[in-house]
C-alpha cells in the first residue's frame, strides 16, 4: 500500500547515483542559497506522483515509517543509522547508503530550510502519518528560524487519504492549510513519542485537542497498540478477530479488511504483514 511502499522500497524505486556521505555538521548549518519559495513536505511518493505541478515550491518527501521500530536517539546521525539498521532487518535488504540517499537526505533538506520560509506539511490524521509529521515539525522547530507552517490534510479521514483526491482537488486543499503556530508543542509530541512517555503524550494531545482535534485519536491509537498483560495490543487483536471471523489465514484478504477496520493506524502492507506473521507464528495459529 502507499505508505509502506513509499517509505521502504528504496533501492528499487527511489535510489540512483552515488550517495554523498552524511556528516553531523550538515544538520546545523545555514543554507547559503536561501530563497523565498515555499516548501511542501509530503507524506510519501504516492502523493508526489499526483501532486499539482503548478504549485510553486520545493518538494520534500518524508520517506519513513517512524510508527514502526526504534526511534530513540541522541543525534540525527545516530537516529538515521538506527533506523536504517532496523528497516534492513525488518523489511529486507537496505544499506546505510540507500537509506541515506532515499530518506535521511530528505530530512536533512528540512533542517536547511531558510529562515522565514513558508512550509506546507501534507499529512493525514492516522498514526502512521502523525508520527512522521511530529518528527518533521520537531526538525522545523529545532533548525528553522521563524517558519510559517501550515498543515494540509484531507478534511475527512478515510483509509485512502490523499489518494481519493485528484490534482485539482489537491490544489484546492493547498489553500485550506491549518496554521501551526505552536511548533514547540508539536515538537514535544515527538519528544514524548520517541522517549516512550505515553502518559505525557496523551496529556499533551488532550491539551491541544481544541485546536487540533485529530491529535488525540492518533495518540490513543498509539496507546491501544501497546501489549498488556491482557493482550498483544489492538492491531493484533483486530487481525485475530478478522482471521477468526473469515476463517482464513491468507494475508491479502486479511490485510484488506484490517485496512477498513483500523484506518486510524494507517499501516501499510509491510507493517501489517509483520504483525500477521507474528500472529501466525504463535501456537494458536501454528
Amino acid at each position: 500500500m502507499r505508505k509502506a511502499s513509499d517509505s521502504l522500497l528504496l533501492p528499487a524505486k527511489i535510489l540512483s547515483g552515488k550517495p554523498e556521505r552524511i556528516h553531523e555538521k550538515a544538520y546545523f548549518g545555514e543554507n547559503p542559497n536561501a530563497m523565498t519559495q515555499p516548501y511542501h513536505v509530503l507524506n510519501g511518493d504516492a502523493l508526489k506522483e499526483q501532486f499539482p505541478t503548478d504549485l510553486a515550491g520545493e518538494i520534500i518527501v518524508a520517506r519513513e515509517c517512524l510508527v514502526d521500530g526504534p526511534v530513540q536517539h541522541r543525534t540525527l546521525l545516530d537516529f538515521f543509522r538506527t533506523r536504517a539498521a532496523f528497516l534492513a532487518e525488518a523489511y529486507g535488504d537496505l544499506s546505510w547508503e540507500a537509506y541515506q540517499q532515499g530518506s535521511a537526505r530528505e530530512f536533512e533538506k528540512i533542517t536547511q530550510i531558510p529562515a522565514d520560509s513558508t512550509v506546507y506539511l501534507w499529512f493525514e490524521d492516522d498514526l502512521f502519518c502523525q508520527v512522521n509529521c511530529w518528527f518533521v515539525v520537531h526538525l522545523l522547530h529545532q533548525f528553522v528560524t521563524r517558519p510559517s507552517v501550515h498543515l494540509v490534510r484531507p478534511p475527512k479521514h478515510s483509509p485512502y487519504g490523499f489518494g481519493r483526491y485528484d490534482t485539482e482537488q489537491l490544489r484546492e486543499l493547498s489553500t485550506q492549510g491549518i496554521p501551526v503556530t505552536d511548533t514547540a508543542r508539536w515538537s514535544r509530541l515527538w519528544e514524548h513519542y520517541h522517549r516512550d512517555e505515553l502518559a505525557s503524550l496523551l496529556r499533551l494531545a488532550r491539551e491541544m485537542a481544541d485546536t487540533y482535534p485529530f491529535l488525540l485519536p492518533a495518540a490513543e491509537a498509539h496507546r491501544d497498540r501497546q501489549p498488556t498483560d491482557h493482550g498483544p495490543g489492538r492491531p493484533t487483536e483486530i487481525l485475530r478477530t478478522i482471521m477468526e471471523e473469515t476463517g482464513t489465514s491468507e494475508f491479502g484478504p486479511v490485510f484488506r479488511e484490517f485496512h477498513q477496520r483500523a484506518p486510524i493506524y494507517g499501516f501499510g502492507d509491510l507493517q501489517v504483514k509483520r504483525l500477521f506473521d507474528e500472529l501466525l507464528s504463535t501456537e494458536e495459529w501454528s
